[in-house]
């Protein structure tokens, strides 16, 4: 059976693609490479419209597929061991078993692919060692054995010119097998060139150590030039690490206790929970294909977005077909900025889709731990640095839940009937370890036809040393002797490819606003009056829009060609989001000209072949965002009304760590929901079945009342 035109490269086509990449380098004289992805070029959006039969408006009602499969191409970047040169190319895999490299390029100075799982790996060990590394750590007590680091991407950096591979290492040290290393942070950091397999620079960042003047630094923020004593630029002695333990590992608690004459133990009256599905789950899957409850969509997966959604669609029962909503969504990018001014911390602010990615990073998932109850899962593949395939089994789970009360409503009067409904939701759900955090994304799609998706946070804090006595600064929290974490924000980036019923779609704005006529007049005497008001974004001048919670501002994707029969107003989804923190850093800052797309919390587009990534295709490394880049995308006044358009929205969450968020952080949540306004004819889910679950069971011996 063909392919699905969106299906991920498989382990055989990477293969392919990748020995004909080589080959067509070898003919270029290019004799040894690493390759740092081969991934899908997903064909063009109406190529793939026409070969499934997807509507393109609201009058095409029996749509067909036109029978012409679109052509299966690969694309991979791979740099040059010898020189750093970047390329780039891209081959179509005929139906014959071969491939032919259609395209060619080879980078400009400067621009590079994102970070690899190996060159992080390989990076900590050219860190741990480095003599001069190893030499610092002794100082202060840490043999060479204990050394551990982080290694992340750098940011911007330009104290080394252009065309370096560069990284940062956060250094900690770890004291016994699987201990809480983060507990241990050292007083320096490391810059590495990753292509030449060594230690460029090691910063020391300045500290408030001056008992007299405890708020004022013992240096300036600026960077250190490289040439230079960094340790003496910052104006401090060297800062021994705190020691003390501080693990989460419940066998390192108990044995710390132990030693201490203590006990502890884990929770041991808690009672199992069990989720039971005895005639099977209610979606079904064929490849990525899958339904449920009319949802039908296609699920891909690849090294930088990790979960994509394609050609999500709703049966309508009043209009008995399928009706198109979204012919894409991604997770396009997300910037982590660090609050800290003083150099190094500045360059603490990833990129972790498009520097890293967050297929790339994705875990394999645990049955029983991870995902709970009937579970079932779609395997990735990855490649490595020989562009072979690598499998990534179990990295996206799907399985129904329980979603609390759909609908309900009891007539009060004597004899008058209760009936509810309780909500089912399905799952699609990976989870992305990234250094010392993890996120894990869950699409949650509803019997109402409501999408949601809900992104929670958890792992280990970006950890810091403090001095002996020395005041945690006002961006930070002293979360454990000694131990400190800074403030940071969480800004993602999910990119919308809506079809609401076709391709042709607009944007409109609502706010509510009181009435302007006061109490006591003719319009408004008893002064309660308000009401809503509603406008266009029709061009790319008006098309970013900051929330607005003092006016409920919330947008609505629609299609203008097709009227609700009552309300007349144009059929749509709306989005809704109460998670619209604002940038923090200055918009001329490093974080601010890079981080484009965070400046407003919407962005409206014409859609363009190609445009995936809001802050450019390679991000690894620029000191601005790229001309291919959202900020640039909307330049000229373009329209976006009545046309096919992409929607970008920027949302997360600004962290004020706690102490809490220590040794391990309970997750945070947020979340985004994409809600029918006039889609449908009345409410979609009158046809779900209500009743009682008989395998519900009073808790306790003792109830009131007659069950």
């Amino acid at each position: 059976m063909a392919p699905h035109p969106l299906d991920a490269l498989s382990g055989p086509e990477i293969l392919l693609a990748s020995a004909a990449f080589r080959s067509e380098l070898l003919r270029r004289g290019v004799r040894s490479v690493k390759s740092c992805y081969v991934t899908l070029v997903e064909p063009p959006k109406l190529e793939v419209i026409a070969y499934l039969g997807i509507a393109t408006s609201p009058e095409d009602l029996a749509p067909q597929s036109n029978g012409v499969l679109p052509k299966r191409r690969a694309e991979a970047s791979l740099i040059n061991s010898v020189t750093g040169e970047v390329y780039v190319l891209q081959a179509t895999l005929k139906t014959d078993g071969t491939a032919v490299v259609d395209s060619f390029e080879q980078l400009e100075k400067g621009l590079q692919p994102g970070i690899t799982m190996e060159e992080l790996v390989i990076s900590e060990e050219v860190v741990r060692n480095d003599p001069e590394v190893i030499r610092l750590c002794a100082e202060v007590g840490i043999t060479k054995e204990q050394i551990m680091c982080d290694c992340w991407s750098i940011g911007y950096e330009h104290r080394f010119g252009e065309g370096l591979r560069l990284q940062q290492a956060f250094l900690y040290a770890r004291l016994g097998k699987d201990e809480h290393l983060y507990a241990h942070p050292l007083d320096f950091n490391c810059v590495v060139d990753a292509n030449a397999g060594k230690v460029l620079k090691i910063d020391f960042a300045p500290h408030r150590t001056n008992p007299s003047k405890p708020n004022e630094l013992s240096g300036t923020t600026e960077p250190h030039s490289v040439a230079g004593d960094s340790l003496a630029d910052a104006g401090r002695a060297r800062i021994p690490p705190p020691m003390e333990t501080h693990d989460y590992l419940p066998e390192l608690i108990s044995q710390k206790a132990s030693d201490e004459g203590k006990t502890w133990d884990v929770r041991r009256d808690l009672k199992p929970l069990h989720v039971q599905q005895p005639e099977g789950v209610s979606f079904s899957m064929e490849g990525n294909h899958l339904k449920w409850q009319n949802w039908d969509m296609h699920i891909g997966f690849n090294y930088r977005e990790g979960i994509v959604l394609n050609t999500v669609q709703y049966f309508d029962k009043d209009e008995g077909r399928l009706r198109p909503i979204m012919y894409r969504a991604s997770f396009a990018e997300m910037v982590v900025p660090y609050a800290a001014p003083e150099w190094p911390h500045p360059r603490k602010f990833a990129f972790d889709v498009g520097e890293y990615g967050l297929g790339m990073m994705a875990n394999s998932l645990a049955l029983g731990c991870d995902c709970l109850g009937a579970i079932h899962y779609l395997d990735g593949t990855m490649s490595d640095h020989a562009g072979s395939p690598v499998p990534l089994p179990r990295c996206v789970c799907i399985h129904e839940e329980d979603d609390g009360l759909l609908w309900k409503h009891t007539d009060f009067r004597p004899g008058g009937r209760a009936y509810s409904v309780r909500s089912r939701k399905l799952i699609i759900q990976m989870i992305c370890t990234v250094a010392n955090y993890e996120y894990a994304f869950a699409w949650a799609f509803k019997q109402d036809g409501t999408m949601e998706l809900d992104i929670k946070l958890t792992g280990i804090l970006n950890i810091y040393t403090l001095a002996d006595g020395e005041k945690c600064d006002a961006f930070g929290t002293e979360v454990a002797p000694r131990v400190q974490a800074h403030h940071h924000q969480h800004i993602f980036c999910l990119r919308l490819d809506p079809m609401v019923d076709g391709l042709n779609n607009s944007v409109t704005e609502t706010e509510v606003v009181p009435m302007e006529e006061p109490t006591g007049s003719s319009e408004n005497w008893a002064g309660n009056g308000f009401y809503a008001t509603k406008k266009i974004l029709a061009t790319t001048a008006e098309g970013g829009r900051m929330a607005n919670a003092t006016t409920g501002r919330l947008w609505s994707i629609v299609n203008e060609d097709k009227k609700h029969y009552a309300s007349k107003q144009p059929e749509g989804f709306k989005i809704m989001c109460k998670d619209f923190p604002p940038l923090l850093a200055a918009h001329d800052s490093l974080i601010g000209r890079r981080a484009t797309f965070a400046k407003k919390n919407i962005w409206v587009t014409p859609y363009v072949e190609g445009q995936l990534y809001p802050a450019g295709k390679y991000v690894q490394q620029t000191p601005k965002a790229p001309v291919d880049s959202l900020e640039y995308w909307m330049e000229g006044a373009r329209n976006i009304q009545k046309t096919d358009i992409v929607t970008w929205i920027s949302f997360g969450l600004t962290h004020l760590v706690r102490p809490e968020d220590w040794p391990v952080m309970p997750y945070e949540e947020i979340s985004f929901m994409i809600k029918p306004v006039g889609f449908f004819r009345s409410n979609p889910s009158l046809d779900v079945a209500g009743g009682k679950d008989v395998q519900s069971v009073p808790a306790l011996k003792k109830c009131c009342g007659k069950l």
